[in-house]
């Protein structure tokens, strides 16, 4: 059975695009940025600020709130969106990464995964129907299909066997997911590592068996960015245009700069809030390291031209000594200057390629990064 399609595809430039993806909490303009909210909050950041900030969108943890607490207890406070009180659009993902990077004593079998839990050391299952099922109860607008993650590098053999269980488990999601309620989405991931030949297959696999929309996964896992680069190339072509394609886990902003002139509409990453709380700073002049003892003494706000009033109305004299002082004040203003700026930079990105400018929006954020503390890699 074929899918309903729920995006809309406003303009190109290029390979890069423009669109609308219509969702039961609301519209997503694409390309975007989805700020993090682990476990059913932004770190360090209240939900009014995020959507002020331009966020549509915002991303779910399915392995950590499963764990804690609860996929039945979330489904019977109303779901994700009543429980933590942001009301827009949400997408979860399967939980498959974090049992692989978090769990111990995990099991990976063509069933699913076994393994216990990092919180209590409780034996759980997670199998693609019940990766399904959780994110059901949570009511999650998109869902992910349940795959596998290998860490590069790694061996041919074993980035083809994930690859190879992946799309079963792919197909399995898939069926589990066919009486879910109208509007409520499932994404399929393409994996195969850093190995082109085993990318297009995963591709193509994945668009014969149909999905709402496609994740480029297993990227943003150690690989230099040329190869990440490389293989949205070989994956993206093969993605149908009509629908959504989502590159997990990137990134920063060169990243998303890069990719979305590849075909890439959406993303997610913890940056903006990891690195806040680490005393880092993204700015139009690139990222600046406020724990840096230059800093201690200048008047100068991080960007007097920033839509975004913390990045405007506080010294950078001051942000240093709050990082320095440890003050959870200076950890909270960096991580909500940080998702701003993800977002000004996707709205810029989303206006420059219905204006058919998309290329000259790039080379002119590339030569403000350049003018900054510290160039983009």
């Amino acid at each position: 059975m074929t899918l309903a399609n729920h995006f809309t595809l406003v303009a190109t430039d290029g390979a890069a695009r423009t669109g609308v993806l219509q969702t039961p909490h609301g519209a997503v303009r694409t390309p975007a940025f989805m700020p993090v909210g682990t476990q059913g909050a932004m770190k360090g950041v209240h939900w009014r600020d995020v959507r002020d900030a331009g966020a549509d969108i915002v991303l779910g943890n399915t392995y950590h709130l499963m764990l804690r607490p609860g996929a039945e207890r979330i489904a019977a406070l109303g779901g994700l969106q009543t429980f933590t009180g942001w009301r827009g659009p949400m997408l979860t993902d399967s939980g498959g990464f974090q049992v692989m990077s978090l769990a111990q004593l995990r099991k990976v079998t063509e069933q699913g995964v076994t393994f216990r839990s990092h919180i209590d050391g409780a034996s759980l299952a997670l199998s693609p129907e019940r990766a399904i099922e959780v994110q059901g109860l949570f009511g999650s607008d998109i869902a992910m299909q349940l795959d596998e993650c290998v860490r590069l590098p790694a061996e041919r053999a074993d980035i083809e066997r994930a690859m190879q269980l992946s799309l079963r488990w792919a197909q399995r999601c898939r069926r589990a997911f066919e009486n879910a309620p109208g509007g409520r989405m499932l994404f399929g991931i393409v994996q195969g590592g850093d190995i082109g030949e085993l990318r297009r297959q995963s591709a193509a696999a994945l668009v014969d068996i149909g999905f709402h929309g496609y994740a480029i996964g297993g990227l943003a896992v150690g690989e230099p960015q040329q190869v990440m680069l490389a293989m949205i190339e070989e994956a993206a072509p093969l993605l149908p245009a009509e629908r959504p394609r989502y590159l997990m886990g990137v990134g920063t902003p060169d990243d998303i700069l890069q990719s979305v002139g590849r075909g890439v509409d959406m993303f997610d990453c913890v940056m903006p809030t990891r690195n806040g709380r680490h005393g880092v700073a993204f700015t139009r002049f690139g990222s600046v390291n406020l724990r840096n003892a230059r800093h201690a003494d200048d008047p100068r706000p991080l960007d007097e031209e920033s839509p975004w009033p913390a990045a405007r109305n506080y010294s950078r004299a001051y942000l240093h000594h709050l990082i320095k002082a440890g003050e959870t004040l200076g950890a909270m203003l960096l991580s909500e200057i940080n998702i701003a700026y993800y977002q000004s930079l996707t709205a810029g990105m989303r206006e420059a390629i219905a204006a058919g400018r998309f290329a000259e929006f790039a080379e002119r954020t590339r030569a403000d990064w350049a003018r900054g503390d510290i160039a983009p890699r």
